[in-house]
């Protein structure tokens, strides 16, 4: 197989419009006598068309479409590469991308060459929607006063990210105040197919700096969630190297019962899912339930392919993607050319399509589905309503290593008052209820039900309690458009559901302080207070320090969570509340039925109302319009005195040769960890400790408490960021067990101290480290500070039983090397302490994926014994990021020299 024969089937496609468009052909490649692609996986199908449109790019050869033609019959190791038609950034994650690529700048200024080399190659989209927190809630005026914080605390994030637009030919931003990522990326930047400067037209594509671009996979376009790292080298023309996906298809069959929303039919394929065992698969549904799965609802379960595990959850391009793409106000010539080109394709799923082959096949009749609740610490741990109550006061009591929360016999009906309201709080109290996150707030039909639950709850009388911090983050301003145009705005503002943001809030962290009197309660009565949001993580200490039990939950069950204000209530048996006729109100009551969210949702497929939100969406901020940018300058201008933005470390002093892979000696372990260690454990996010090294950081340099802002919103300053990580108020490092929390024991003394100054402590003496985990390390968000904090600690290397896909990769991004132990072994079965000395003496320059390797390890008594570990290096690529340093230092090295 060869360039030749493959560039013969490029082919024309006439469009409505009477013009034509060339694209390489799929059905051609059978024609031609290479193979018939239309048994693969549709997912699979836009892996093969990145190879066969990009036979000219030096990394794509025809053994790469040889082999994805092969997809389930060749070599199941073999390793192809994709390069995604754009890139999709948030502020929390991209500021850092943005920083990264000034910084390359720099480095190319500082070695004489010429800076504007550093120019992303495809287009480049960041939503500012993370940086808004709910500080204010429950009222009319939050919504501004919010924003009018947010501006002011961000401002230097802000002035940055406007000179990154001017100096960035292919990046546009997205101003605050307008929705989040991934809704916006449904909502407008999706375009079904891309055209490239030759008007080639292909399958539009992306990689996204959040996990969660996976939803975009609802409308049939392939993206997932990757590091800054690596999407920064995905802007600068690396192709992401993956190994040949196994694909498990999901056949879905029958529909939605009455009063089962989307939510519920999410939180059991999550369950579902995590249970088989997709991680580092693709998930591709497929069967007759797709005849009358709505859009938005596939999008919801494409969201949270991160929880279950897989790479991306697909739906292929179908009449109701197209539909999709109508009701949110595309051009009648977008609509023709996605349709007309995926049939060319042989990519556009009808009724009839024959079924594709899978790796594995799993069968869920939604029929079967039960309104659900996923909690109170995992996003798998899916529990039906009518068990909550059961299952949290069997958590209640359980022990903390059986993921309880160890509450005393004699304290179970602890309580404790809330002063000056009258109120009493007891574990389960309900103190945050939040409709947020793209999960949820991009579905119609999930934001309209809690519209009508709020509207009858008002018509009976019921109000929330005033302990409950109620929000409503919509994930777009259409969000509020349609809901006004129900009439439905009104009732949930009676509940204090009052528009607090447009952004990501409560789901990442950013759910802003309780009151006081209700913090001093739940400290007082050492209580288990709850939150229950429409998100997608719930893990420990992510939305609330103050919440230790947290749920997800469909909006219209966080309405009735928020009415009922606790969430040891059987829905069933007992009432939610008294009315204004004295009479008992149960959910069965206020909950609407599905004629009544049907009649409701027509606003909410005008195509008008996404026109007017979308029509000059960038400009649509007159705040951030008015913040200065210094438009002449390709080198950005580093601030010595800012506390948000500074000039990273990773290239200072730069060596324009690699050096050789070096062994690891007399390492000592920084922290020992166990199983399911997310990146919420290890990267710097929510608010900043006091007396935390990263606090002290900023008091030092004259910035008080109240504007220490959080985490998230300093990810452009290293300083703040390497002090943060590992800094999670639940980590559970074994060395200082139990306590809890980012600290560590510097071993050669036994004094127990902040992680960051043990690292300090062992940098001073020249000494590495590494981290001893257990199974799925590295879980979660895709947050690229999880590497990076890591690394400027001066770890070499992370030991664990199994690795979460972005977070190994990363790991790698960042010179970091990952280490799984052989199959069976762990710390605990090898009877590792972590106070022991580590080697590696056979790791060397020629160092090749999946090799094994011999851990040395010096116990404190002096004995030796060699452990048998695995590289966690997969491809060769990722064996050049690593010699390199990284994969940032590999582009870099590779620009200076084409220059």
């Amino acid at each position: 197989m060869g360039q030749t024969s493959l560039a013969a089937s490029r082919r024309t496609l006439a469009l409505a419009s009477g013009e034509s468009a060339a694209y390489y052909s799929l059905p051609a490649l059978a024609e031609l006598g290479f193979g018939d692609p239309s048994r693969l996986p549709y997912s699979v199908r836009v892996l093969l068309e990145s190879a066969l449109r990009h036979q000219d790019h030096p990394a794509v050869e025809p053994h790469h479409v040889e082999a994805l033609l092969a997809w389930g019959r060749g070599d199941p190791d073999a390793e192809v590469p994709f390069i995604p038609g754009r890139v999709i950034l948030q502020d929390f994650t991209g500021v850092p991308c943005v920083v990264d690529l000034a910084a390359l700048r720099s480095a190319m200024a500082a070695a004489g060459k010429d800076p504007n080399r550093i120019e992303p190659l495809v287009p480049v989209d960041l939503v500012i929607d993370h940086s808004v927190q709910v500080d204010f809630a429950g009222t009319a005026q939050a919504l501004g006063k919010n924003v009018g914080l947010e501006f002011e605390r961000n401002l230097e994030r802000y002035e940055f990210l406007r000179w990154g637009q001017a100096a960035f030919e292919t990046l546009s931003i997205i101003p605050p105040a307008v929705g989040i990522v991934h809704q916006v990326n449904l909502e407008y930047f999706a375009r079904g197919v891309l055209r490239n400067k030759d008007g080639v037209l292909y399958p539009d594509s992306l990689v996204g700096t959040d996990s969660h671009t996976t939803m975009i996979n609802g409308l049939g376009i392939v993206g997932w969630g990757v590091g800054g790292i690596e999407a920064e080298a995905c802007m600068l023309g690396q192709p992401i190297y993956i190994k040949m996906p196994q694909v498990v298809g999901v056949r879905l069959t029958g529909a939605l019962r009455e009063g089962v929303t989307a939510t519920d039919l999410t939180l059991t394929l999550v369950q579902m899912l995590r249970k088989f065992g997709v991680v580092e698969k693709f998930v591709e549904f497929f069967g007759p339930g797709l005849d009358v799965l709505p859009l938005a609802d596939r999008a919801t379960i494409a969201n949270m392919a991160p929880e279950y595990g897989a790479t991306i959850g697909f739906f292929p391009v179908d009449a109701e993607a197209i539909k999709y793409l109508q009701n949110t106000g595309r051009s009648a010539e977008v609509l023709d050319e996605v349709e007309r080109y995926y049939r060319a394709q042989g990519m556009f799923r009808t009724a009839d399509s024959a079924e594709p082959e899978f790796t594995d096949v799993l069968e869920l009749d939604m029929g079967t589905v039960e309104p659900s609740l996923a909690g109170p610490k995992r996003p798998h741990d899916r529990v039906s309503l009518s068990k909550v109550k059961e299952s949290f006061l069997a958590a209640l009591a359980a022990p903390l290593d059986k993921d309880g929360f160890g509450v005393a016999a004699d304290q179970l009906g602890a309580s404790a008052p809330v002063a000056g309201s009258g109120a009493t709080l007891r574990h389960g109290s309900v103190t945050i209820a939040a409709i947020t996150s793209c999960t949820n707030t991009s579905n119609p039909s999930v934001m309209v039900g809690a519209g009508l639950v709020a509207k009858k709850a008002v018509a009976r009388g019921l109000h929330t309690p005033a302990y409950v911090k109620t929000s409503l983050a919509p994930g777009s301003r259409v969000v509020n458009e349609y809901l006004a145009k129900a009439g439905l705005l009104e009732p949930l503002n009676a509940l204090r559901f009052n528009i607090v943001g447009y952004g990501c809030t409560t789901c990442i962290g950013n759910s802003g302080p309780l009151d006081e009197p209700v913090v001093d309660a739940i400290n007082a009565g050492n209580l288990v207070a709850a939150a229950v949001l429409s998100g997608n993580r719930n893990f420990e200490g992510r939305v609330s320090p103050h919440t230790r039990a947290n749920y997800l939950a469909s909006p219209p069950l966080v309405v009735a969570y928020a009415l009922a204000g606790r969430v040891d209530i059987d829905f069933e048996r007992e009432p939610i509340g008294t009315g204004s006729d004295g009479q008992p109100v149960y959910l069965r009551d206020i909950w609407p039925s599905g004629a009544e969210v049907a009649q409701a949702m027509t606003a909410a497929s005008d195509p008008a109302l996404y026109r007017q939100e979308y029509g000059n969406v960038a400009q649509s901020n007159p705040d951030w319009n008015a913040i200065p940018v210094d438009t002449g300058s390709a080198v950005y201008n580093w601030r010595a005195d800012s506390t948000y933005i500074q000039q990273p470390p990773f290239f200072e002093q730069f060596p324009q040769q690699a050096s050789a892979i070096a062994p690891v000696k007399n390492a000592r372990a920084l922290l020992m960890l166990g199983d399911f260690v997310t990146t919420d454990h290890i990267s710097p996010a929510g608010n900043i400790a006091a007396n935390s090294p990263a606090a002290r950081y900023l008091l030092e340099h004259g910035v008080q408490k109240a504007d220490w802002n959080s985490y998230g919103s300093r990810r452009g300053n290293d300083r703040v960021m390497t002090r943060g990580t590992f800094a999670n108020i639940r980590l559970k490092n074994a060395l200082v067990a139990p306590k809890e929390g980012g600290w560590t024991k510097y071993l050669p003394t036994g004094e127990e101290m902040s992680v960051y100054d043990a690292a300090m402590r062992y940098k001073q003496d020249g000494t590495p480290l590494i981290v001893l985990a257990g199974k799925l390390y590295g879980a979660g968000s895709s947050r690229d500070w999880a590497a990076k904090g890591t690394y400027l600690l001066g770890v070499r290397a992370v030991l664990a039983e199994s690795f979460e896909r972005i977070h190994r990769s990363n790991l790698i991004g960042m010179g970091v090397l990952p280490l799984r132990f052989k199959a069976g072994d762990s710390a605990a079965s090898l009877g590792l302490k972590g106070d022991e000395v580590f080697s590696l003496p056979d790791l060397a320059d020629d160092l090749k994926p999946g090799q094994r390797l011999t851990l040395r390890v010096q116990a404190a008594d002096g004995a030796l014994r060699e452990v048998p570990v695995v590289a966690g290096i997969d491809t060769p690529i990722e064996v050049e990021y690593y010699r390199h340093g990284g994969i940032l230092n590999y582009v870099l090295r590779q620009f200076m020299a084409a220059a």
